[in-house]
Parts: structure tokens; C-alpha cells; sequence
């Protein structure tokens, strides 16, 4: 090795891998001028200008980009090649966790139980229901509604958007995207005969819902840069859609949703922090729409039904952790709006489901989740309790509104989901069912911690920390952290199948509850974003630090991983810190942040200036995501393994943002690390479609991950054919 950056991640594999010859990229200089600003980027050919028709049909890429990535993915599988066997192994680990004929807990609406389940060796979920009998009960034959796996027989990509039953039951409406680049066909099956009788749009966003009358559809369409620019309403045996909504501003995206009571269809437009909703009386099919409450910058709010109210989810009047309001369900315009309970800072109010008479709300506080039951009639509430140090919870609404019974699911990172029934009257639970681990699974055989880390600037970071019981903490054992830190977006401490195959061969399963996320509440998440991003690396190289510190591992003994914005965060993390990482997973990592800021074009661009800032137009932006941008900022210094996954059709980070990043990687860094990129070439943002072709990708980044280690030399071959 040049330096002594990987000596303690030395093995015959890392040896082995050095020895191949890694593809050179080309350089082919493009200077962009910007806001009085000069940058050049050597990689930028990697974007092919016919981008939009590559995500409907990835065979007309460009020769040389195509010549590029399949190289790389050459390189790629030469240097994984010893790791076949373990690769192997770790999926068959994986799958063998998987109950592969699961069905879910039927779940009533009127004459019907619907459910999903798995077939033995399918991929893809069939959907099914069976009659209720008089007294409420499963009675009578099955009947297969939407067979996933018969629909997708001979399509290498299949994505089920939606399937959506009509209020008669006689019809189903479903979304399919068989090319990753989301865009959605939508259809409609009569499900008498089992025959599709209408094809609404091949240009759907996947959001759909029924009116009453089991007859209209309202469905959302994309334009030609993916973005949800309109919603449509049309009866499906109507030969012409029509025009509800269209929105003029690129920033926001549009979604179609139906209140719990069934009373209004909302249609929503949103971009990161401004919220706009208008209703519709979904027993009308020639309604017109009512605006609820004009977008104001930073407000937001949502909408539920219960007990013949509209109840508001609100930031309104500075109540950063959110607070409810209630108003007529006739007109719950914003001039009716009054207040119900208050916001209370640090406790984040996440969403809320409406029944007949209750009112069911999940909150969080302090990185842990909560649920709170209101009887509307006598405004008590009660909160169910738990006890794990860490744990996730699921409201499991159902298609009951007039009920005195709700389903939740709960879970930890060694406890499978449990799927309970809950008499919100007499406050009893009752489980309904508990995932299963065909391979076998002991909760007691592996510990679950919630840590405190300390920033730099004070703040503590929660983080999650799972191990097998007898791990050794005395900072000999490999530690994969995990994070992501944007929009919002808070990981829970769920159960994972999949992550087992690590912590079973003594690797440390950590994630870091960065802000960026709303662990700690809204404020949580407005401290990391704009020009408070930083604090979401700092965060989270802090919290790697802090690992080392408690004895859970070793500076050179951690991996990286993140996916998308996730990504963003390992590539500037290894930037900022390279010296804490054996390697690091970018799976489809958001990296090239600049240059996709200052691309309007690209589908997600203008909705993310909220999140981001916009360097089109604000130089104070330009030059604070230039700072942490990790394609701008790779640097010439010894960097750990890296490994960055792609999807062609990606709409969401476009396969070059990680090509080039690879490309400069490669190019700059100092030492003999080894740099990888692999491309899916028929899939997008979530990777290959079927629940067990996704399984192989993640055995793959883990084999990755035990590589770099030095788990994987006693595994793995050291020979290749």
C-alpha cells in the first residue's frame, strides 16, 4: 500500500483486487459559467442530452456513455469475483429469513377482506380477497384480484405503483412501471370478467384514487422531465380525461388522496416546507374544487377526517413541531380552522388516522416514537406505551371508518414486526400476527443500544446500535454505519432480515439519527438543511467518532452507507474524515450537488431548491453547496474503499452523478483504494424490482462491506476462474 490508511483492513481479497487494471475515464473538459463563477468538469460527457428518452427506453444510450458503464461494471465484477460463494451465501442467508408464502392480516371493508401474499419462489405480490360472512368472518373462496408475478412474466423491470379496489368492488385501478423510470401506466380491471377495460394514461405518477361512485378516477400525470404537473379526473369508460388541476410552479409536486370518511378527494401540492390542498366532494362527480388554505412560504398542513370534523395538521403560528386545529367538514377552509391541542416543542405530531369516533395521532419525541388515542366525544386521550430502548412504530389503517378497532405494527432492530389489533374503548391489544423467520430467529441472541453522541458544536445525536450478544466492545469488531439526514426523513429502529447477515459475522449495525431528519422533532430538521447542512456530516462523522470512543470499534474499522441523500452524506463524510472508514457503499448517491442544483431541467431540481438552496440564482448558495458538494470536493488525499451503485432509468439521481464521481475518485486519490462502480442497466432509484433480485444487490454491498474489513477472506476464494 502507498500509505497507512488501509493496513488495518489489509487481506488477500483487498491484494488480489489491487492487481487488476481499473477502467480510465476520459476527460473531456466542459466550463460552465455561473453567477460570475468559473468551473470546469471533465466528466460532464457522461450525461447523455437524450437523458429523458433513456429513462423510457435505456437502449438508446449513447454508444460511448454505454461502452463506459459496461466497463465499469467489467471492472466491477472481476475484482467482486472471489466473493461469488459469500455473495451467494449472504443471499440465501437473506432469503431463508424470508417467509417466501407470507400473506398479510386480511383487512374488512364492507362484503370483503382484502390481503397480499407471497406465492413459494414469487417475486412479486399477488393481491387477493375473500367474502365476509354475516357475522364479520373470513368465509368462502379466495379470489386473486391482481397476480403481480403472472403480470410481470418475461419483464426484466416491474414496479406496481397502486391497486386500488372501487367503493363497489367491482372494479380495480393499478399502476405498473416496467422501466424504473416511474412513469406509470394506469389501468382498469373489471374484476367479474378478470378483463382490463380501460388504459387511463402511460404517463401516470402512480397516485390514483377512486371517486364514489366506482365509476371516476382522479390520477396524477407526469411531463416529459418526470415531474406530477397535473391531476386528471375521468370515468373510465369516458374516452377523454379531465383537466382538474395544473400546477405552474416546477418546485411543487401534485398528489391525489381520499379522507378517511370518504367525504372529500384532496388534491395536494407540496414542495419541501409550503403545502397547498384542494377538496373535492368525492360523491360528485362533477365537483368543483375548493381551495383549503392558500401556500404561504414554510406553512404546511394536512388533512383528516374523523367524526364528521376535518382535523389540520399544522406548523402554523410558528409551531415548529406541529399542532392540530379542527374544522367543519363542509367547509374546512382556513377561515373555520380553530385550534384543538396545542404545539408542544420537541414533540413532533407525525400524522394522523380518523375513525367514526376517535381520532388516532403518532407523535415523537426525543428519536422515539409514540401513539395517542383521543375520543372525540369526551376529548380524553391515552398513549400506548413500550419499553425497547429503541423501537418502530406503523398505523395500519384500514378501509373501516365506523369502528371502535385500529391496527398498528411495532418492531426494534432484533424484535420482527408484530401486527396487533387495538381496542382504542378498552385500551387492550391483541396480536394478530408476528413476521416469521423460516431460518429461525432469537431475539435474545442480539442487543439493542441507544447511544448518545456528542457533536462537535454540543448537540447530542441519538444512534441506534445493534450486535450479536458476545460481540467483543473492545474496538476490535467492524462497525457499517448507517445514515441519511435530509428532507426530514427519519430512519426508524426497525427490523431488518437482511442486516442480521452482517451482525451475525460481528459486525456492529449502527444509525445515526443525524439532523437533517426529524429524530429530535422539526427544529431537528431545520438545523440540517440550507445553510445548516453541515451540521448533518458533522453529525454523523461525530457519531462515528463517538463509537470509536465507547470501545464498539476502531478508527479504519467503520463502513459508510448511505443511499441517495444518503449517499451525498458518505461521499462528504469520507471527504471530510477519510481516515474513521475502511470503505464506503454509495448505493445511487446523490453527489453531484451542484451542477444538479443548477440543472433545472432534471425532474427533482426545482422542488429541492427549498432543501438545498438554488445556485442559479443566490451566490451565498452557490458557494455553500460547492463547500460540501462531494464530486466538487473530492480532493487529492488517501480515501477508503468506495463503492457506488447506479440506475440507469434513475429519475431520482441520474446514473452519472456516481459515474463521475467514481471517474474523479479514481483519478485524485493518493492511495492504491480500490474504486468500484456498478450499474443496473434496466432499473432506477430502488434497484432491480423483485423482492429477491433486490436481495442480491444488498449481498453484494455487503460482501463489499466484509471485504474491506477482512470478514470476508475466510469465506470468500481467493482464486478466480
Amino acid at each position: 500500500m502507498s500509505s497507512d490508511m488501509h493496513q488495518a483492513t489489509h487481506n488477500a481479497l483487498i491484494d488480489r483486487a489491487l492487481e487488476i487494471d481499473a477502467p480510465t475515464t476520459e476527460q473531456r473538459p466542459l466550463e460552465t459559467e455561473q453567477l460570475g463563477r468559473t468551473r470546469v468538469d471533465p466528466y460532464a460527457w457522461l450525461r447523455d442530452d437524450n437523458w429523458q428518452e433513456v429513462m423510457r427506453d435505456p437502449s438508446v444510450l449513447r454508444d460511448d456513455i454505454r461502452t463506459h458503464l459496461e466497463a465499469e461494471n467489467a471492472y466491477y465484477n472481476e475484482v467482486m469475483a472471489p466473493t461469488t460463494e459469500l455473495q451467494q451465501r449472504l443471499y440465501e442467508e437473506m432469503r431463508g429469513r424470508i417467509k417466501e408464502d407470507d400473506s398479510s392480516v386480511p383487512d374488512r371493508d364492507g362484503e370483503w377482506f382484502y390481503y397480499t401474499r407471497f406465492r413459494e419462489g414469487g417475486q412479486y405480490p399477488v393481491f387477493a380477497r375473500r367474502p365476509a360472512d354475516g357475522s364479520g368472518e373470513i368465509s368462502g373462496e379466495e379470489q386473486v384480484i391482481f397476480d403481480g408475478d403472472a403480470e410481470a412474466e418475461g419483464i426484466e423491470y416491474f414496479d406496481i405503483g397502486s391497486a386500488e379496489h372501487s367503493p363497489n368492488h367491482r372494479y380495480l385501478a393499478y399502476a405498473i412501471d416496467t422501466a424504473g423510470s416511474e412513469f406509470y401506466t394506469i389501468k382498469v380491471r373489471d374484476l367479474e370478467t378478470g378483463e382490463d377495460v380501460a388504459t387511463l394514461t402511460e404517463e401516470g405518477y402512480g397516485s390514483l384514487v377512486w371517486a364514489n361512485d366506482s365509476r371516476t378516477l382522479y390520477w396524477v400525470w407526469r411531463d416529459s422531465n418526470n415531474r406530477p404537473k397535473r391531476v386528471y379526473r375521468q370515468a373510465f369508460d369516458a374516452a377523454e380525461p379531465e383537466l382538474i388541476y395544473e400546477e405552474a410552479d416546477d418546485g411543487y409536486f401534485l398528489g391525489v388522496s381520499k379522507t378517511d370518511g370518504d367525504r372529500w378527494i384532496v388534491v395536494s401540492a407540496n414542495d419541501h416546507t409550503t403545502s397547498e390542498m384542494r377538496l373535492l366532494d368525492a360523491g360528485d362527480a362533477d365537483a368543483q374544487a375548493m381551495l383549503v388554505a392558500a401556500r404561504e412560504p414554510g406553512v404546511e398542513y394536512d388533512l383528516t377526517e374523523a367524526g364528521g370534523e376535518i382535523f389540520v395538521r399544522t406548523n402554523l403560528d410558528d409551531s415548529v413541531d406541529f399542532k392540530i386545529m379542527r374544522a367543519p367538514l363542509d367547509d374546512p377552509r382556513r377561515e373555520n380552522w380553530q385550534n384543538l391541542i396545542a404545539h408542544r416543542p420537541g414533540t413532533l405530531v407525525l400524522g394522523m388516522d380518523g375513525y367514526q369516533d376517535w381520532l388516532v395521532r403518532m407523535e415523537r419525541a426525543n428519536a422515539l416514537p409514540r401513539i395517542v388515542v383521543r375520543n372525540l366525544e369526551s376529548g380524553e386521550e391515552h398513549e400506548i406505551a413500550f419499553e425497547e430502548e429503541a423501537y418502530s412504530l406503523g398505523l395500519d389503517g384500514g378501509y373501516e371508518y365506523a369502528t371502535d378497532t385500529m391496527r398498528f405494527s411495532y418492531e426494534s432492530p432484533s424484535t420482527p414486526e408484530e401486527t396487533f389489533e387495538y381496542d382504542l374503548a378498552a385500551r387492550e391489544r391483541t396480536l394478530l400476527k408476528v413476521q416469521e423467520v423460516p431460518s429461525g430467529h432469537d431475539a435474545d441472541d442480539y442487543v439493542v443500544r441507544r447511544i448518545q453522541a456528542t457533536a462537535r458544536d454540543g448537540e447530542q445525536i441519538p444512534v441506534t446500535v445493534l450486535y450479536r450478544e458476545g460481540t467483543p466492545l473492545d474496538g476490535s469488531a467492524p462497525l457499517l454505519l448507517y445514515g441519511y439526514g435530509s428532507y426530514g426523513i427519519t430512519i426508524p429502529a426497525s427490523f431488518s432480515t437482511s442486516r442480521l447477515s452482517l451482525v451475525d459475522r460481528g459486525m456492529i449495525y449502527a444509525i445515526a439519527h443525524i439532523r437533517g431528519s426529524m429524530a429530535k422533532g422539526y427544529g431537528w430538521y431545520l438545523d440540517g438543511k440550507l445553510d445548516n447542512k453541515q451540521n448533518t456530516f458533522n453529525d454523523y462523522v461525530d457519531a462515528g467518532r463517538a463509537l470509536v470512543e465507547q470501545g464498539y470499534t476502531s478508527e479504519g474499522r467503520v463502513v459508510a452507507y448511505g443511499g441517495s441523500a444518503g449517499g451525498l452524506l458518505v461521499g462528504v463524510a469520507i471527504n471530510q474524515d477519510p481516515s474513521l472508514f475502511a470503505g464506503a457503499v454509495g448505493a445511487v448517491p446523490f453527489v453531484d450537488v451542484l451542477n444538479t442544483m443548477s440543472d433545472a431541467e432534471l425532474p427533482l431540481t426545482p422542488p429541492e431548491w427549498p432543501e438545498w438552496g438554488n445556485p442559479l440564482t443566490d451566490e451565498a448558495a452557490y458557494e455553500y453547496i460547492v463547500s460540501y458538494s462531494p464530486y466538487d470536493q473530492v480532493s487529492a488525499q488517501d480515501y477508503p474503499h468506495v463503492l457506488a451503485t447506479a440506475g440507469l432509468t434513475d429519475p431520482r439521481v441520474t446514473y452519472w452523478e456516481p459515474a463521475k464521481w467514481i471517474a474523479k475518485l479514481r483519478e485524485l486519490r493518493t492511495d492504491e483504494g480500490l474504486t468500484l462502480l456498478r450499474t443496473n442497466m434496466g432499473a432506477g432509484h430502488g434497484g432491480a424490482s423483485g423482492r429477491f433480485d433486490s436481495l442480491r444487490e444488498r449481498a453484494e454491498e455487503y460482501a463489499f462491506a466484509l471485504m474491506v474489513t477482512g470478514l470476508a477472506d475466510q469465506e470468500a476464494s481467493t482464486t478466480t476462474e
